[in-house]
Order: C-alpha cells, then sequence, then structure tokens
C-alpha cells in the first residue's frame, strides 16, 4: 500500500475531503484507521477555513467496518465499541458531512456513514448491516440511525436479517438519498459540496447544531441500550463461533 491510510485534502476552496484507503485491510477499523480518522475529524474541528467534508473510500470499499480482531476483544469484554468513538465523528462535526459511499459499506462502515449530513451511495456497492450474522445486537448508535435515517421498516428488517442489500435496491426501496453509478458518486458528492460552500460558514455551522441537536441529545440513551444488549447477547459461545466461522465471507 502506498501513501497513508487517511488522506486528508483540500479539494476547493472550502471543501475538505477525508479519503479512507487502507487497501490491505479493506477499510476496516483498524487502530490505524481509527487514529487517522479521529486526527482528520480534529483537525477539521480547528480550521475555521473548512465549509464541507467529504467522507469517501477508494475503489470499491467505502468502509468494511469491525475487524475479526476487534469483534474477538468485544466477545471477550476486553473492550466497548464505545472505547473508540467513530459513530459520532459527522455528527458532531461542526461542518456538514457528505459521505461519499462509492464503495461497499459493511456493518460499522455503514452506520458510521450514515451519521453523515448527506450520503450518496453507489448502485453497484452493498450496503449491510449484518452485526446479527454474528450473533449480537447491532451497536455503534446502528438502532438508532437506521431508522431515522432508512424508516422504521426497511431499517428493522436489515439489522433482524444482517441481508446485504445492492444500491440499486435500496434505491427501489425508497431511501432518501441519492443513489448512482459507482464513478458518478464522486462528482455528485463535489457538486453537492460545492452548493454548500457557496454559503458562509457560519450560517452551516449555525444550521446544522440547530439541526442535529435532538441527535446528539438522543443519541447516548441509545449508545447505553446497545451496551446493555451487547452484555446479553455478545459474550455468548455461539458467537465466538459466528466469528470464527463467518468473517469476510
Amino acid at each position: 500500500m502506498s501513501g497513508p491510510i487517511i488522506e486528508v485534502s483540500e479539494l476547493e476552496a472550502g471543501i475538505v475531503q477525508v479519503r479512507m484507503q487502507d487497501r490491505v485491510n479493506k477499510n476496516t477499523f483498524t487502530d490505524a484507521l481509527i487514529h487517522g480518522l479521529t486526527a482528520a475529524f480534529d483537525q477539521i474541528r480547528h480550521c475555521a477555513d473548512y465549509k464541507v467534508v467529504i467522507l469517501t473510500g477508494y475503489d470499491s470499499y467505502f468502509s468494511s467496518g469491525g475487524t475479526q480482531a476487534g469483534l474477538r476483544e468485544l466477545f471477550e469484554g476486553k473492550v466497548k465499541f464505545t472505547d473508540k468513538d467513530l459513530y459520532s465523528l459527522a455528527l458532531n462535526c461542526p461542518i456538514p458531512v457528505i459521505a461519499a459511499m462509492q464503495g461497499h459499506g459493511i456493518g460499522g462502515g455503514f452506520v458510521m456513514g450514515l451519521f453523515a449530513d448527506f450520503v450518496v451511495l453507489a448502485r453497484e456497492s452493498v450496503y449491510t448491516a449484518n452485526f446479527m450474522k454474528y450473533g449480537f445486537t447491532p451497536g455503534m448508535g446502528s438502532t438508532f440511525i437506521l431508522p431515522h435515517k432508512l424508516g422504521l421498516s426497511l431499517a428493522h428488517e436489515m439489522m433482524l436479517s444482517a441481508a446485504t442489500y445492492r444500491g440499486e435496491e435500496l434505491q427501489r426501496r425508497g431511501v432518501p438519498f441519492a443513489v448512482v453509478p459507482r464513478e458518478a458518486v464522486p462528482q455528485h458528492a463535489l457538486e453537492l459540496a460545492r452548493s454548500l460552500a457557496e454559503k458562509p460558514r457560519i450560517s452551516l455551522v449555525t444550521l446544522k447544531s440547530h439541526l442535529v441537536g435532538p441527535l446528539r441529545a438522543q443519541l447516548p440513551a441509545f449508545i447505553e441500550q446497545e451496551i446493555a444488549m451487547h452484555e446479553l447477547t455478545f459474550h455468548r459461545p455461539e458467537v465466538k463461533e459466528r466469528i470464527e466461522a463467518f468473517f469476510g465471507n
């Protein structure tokens, strides 16, 4: 792999792009990717020149969610998903965030993208909230953000079934996001970013704070409930067996 795992670049005046490009690990939540994303959003938070963020991946991957080693640590009770907070990076970012999900969004990777203010999906890519595939209940705020962004029926189906969906299928199911061919995702996101960057930064920050204020206030209660559900569902032998048998399939 060449280049940094997280690449931060200013595409145009006021538009900053954060690209996840861990090709070795397919943008799973390795320590390096988590550290890089956290540092990138911290940098953005303190830069008054930026007005909008584009969060994207590489080729056919947006983010593949937790690593197998990370799931093992959760099973063993060594960590909680709240120890490394990726899910609220976009939500708590002061300026609007566009998740340009040109590639597959798997588990926590899909959920992380949904916390953005705008979501762009690719028709060809796969999106799934596949936590239950491994036998444990969803985390990372999934039980909050999926119903909020996708509607109750589809969100419940995705979480309970752990099924995978192509972007074109989600488009047919009526998701309220732009769904375009994969090669068109970057340009679509850039055009949206340009329309935002035309506005005064103070107005963007003020309006986003108002719009997402209720989400920021409600999320902690759902996180607590998800942690409680993990205590009931995560530390069971069949979960360990599923992590070993099904991971990456």
